[in-house]
């Protein structure tokens, strides 16, 4: 198993149930790469894409590090008041849009792959 795995398995049922799925289609399927990174399960590509939060409410945040970049055509990505990584909070997996998450995913894999990413933090001199 890996890193990430056995953070997966950590959790009850329902959380692990929701990072379990998120965690095979990025990796097995969409061929991500994954890291624990700030103690939660990242994947990336040719940069950091999104991340698996378990929250303490029982739910599990799914953020997209770029998503200010997102079109959020559907409006299902909330900010939370961040300039940048937008999110979704799921409970249970049959809770999941799973149309609506594949083209997220989808957006942002292409994003990541045709636009590089510019950090906004302004450098200090």
């Amino acid at each position: 198993m890996s890193e990430v795995e056995d953070f997966i398995y950590q959790f009850d049922s329902s959380q692990r149930d929701v990072m379990l799925y998120f965690h095979k289609l990025l990796t097995n399927d969409l061929n991500l790469t994954e890291k624990i990174r700030f103690k939660i399960p990242f994947y990336f590509s040719k940069s950091w894409i999104c991340y698996l939060n378990p929250l303490k409410n029982g739910k599990v945040e799914f953020a997209f590090v770029r998503g200010n970049e997102l079109s959020n055509s559907r409006g299902i990505l909330d900010s939370k008041g961040r300039k940048q990584v937008y999110s979704i909070e799921f409970g249970k997996v049959s809770e999941l849009p799973v149309q609506e998450m594949n083209e997220i995913i989808q957006e942002a894999i292409l994003l990541d792959e045709t636009k590089p990413y510019e950090s906004k933090r302004k450098l200090k001199r």
